[in-house]
């Protein structure tokens, strides 16, 4: 049987270097690949480009990136909650292409798919749609785009096993699955590694085939992006 296993996230990172486009799943807080972005802040990569949904918050997630000046360019759908996201933004230190958030999942899983394009009534109309390409179908409108091309993924899971094959939980399902297989290497952490055959195959909700590496992931944290209580 095939092995994805790697036995660290310095072994899980090998090949990656400055000015390289990533991928990196979750939502918020949850569900993002902790041990890698600590690990590429530490071999201290500059120059890159992360496709993510936001870029975390101040202190956790992508912001300990952005923190260390690693990031030229955000390709995100929201902004907010990262103070530092929106100074480096507004100052013009850092790109950002800002992409509706449908759209963006959709470019992902063109990737994915081996699609070069797709077509998106999403932002027909708009500041979105300038300079690209929109065409009728059915009497309505849409703007072509292109799918994304990505030297790494970086992904987190709930469960996976040693040939690759995934099992995400709850939010961490939004992004983390459309970016597997998405680029030329995917790396997985996961918080539970289990050897072939311990995984419902009926809940398998990304294959093997999609993961080129794999590892344990240790130390996460359960953080609240938005912590709301009740008055009493």
């Amino acid at each position: 049987m095939i092995t994805k296993t790697v036995q660290s996230v310095k072994e899980a990172l090998q090949g990656v270097s400055n000015n390289m486009t990533f991928m990196l799943g979750g939502f918020g807080l949850c569900g993002i690949p902790e041990n890698a972005i600590a690990a590429l802040v530490e071999l201290k990569v500059n120059g890159l480009t992360c496709i993510s949904n936001n870029a975390g918050v101040d202190d956790f997630g992508l912001g300990l990136l952005l923190q260390n000046k690693q990031i030229k360019k955000m390709v995100s759908s929201y902004v907010g909650e990262n103070d530092e996201f929106e100074r480096q933004m507004l100052s013009g230190e850092l790109e950002v292409e800002l992409i509706p958030q449908g759209t963006l999942a959709e470019r992902c899983r063109a990737a994915q798919a081996g699609f070069p394009a797709i077509y998106t009534p999403a932002g027909y109309g708009t500041e979105v749609a300038e300079g690209k390409e929109t065409r009728a179908f059915d009497g309505k409108m849409y703007v072509l785009e292109h799918a994304f091309k990505a030297d790494f993924a970086f992904v987190k899971a709930w469960k996976g096993d040693t040939a690759g094959n995934l099992i995400f939980k709850g939010t961490a399902r939004n992004f983390n699955p459309v970016m597997c297989g998405a680029a030329k290497i995917t790396v997985a952490e996961v918080e539970e590694l289990v050897p072939v055959g311990e995984l419902d195959p009926n809940q398998i909700h990304i294959p093997g085939i999609f993961v080129q590496r794999i590892f344990q992931g240790k130390n996460y944290e359960k953080r609240i992006e938005q912590l709301t209580i009740r008055q009493r």
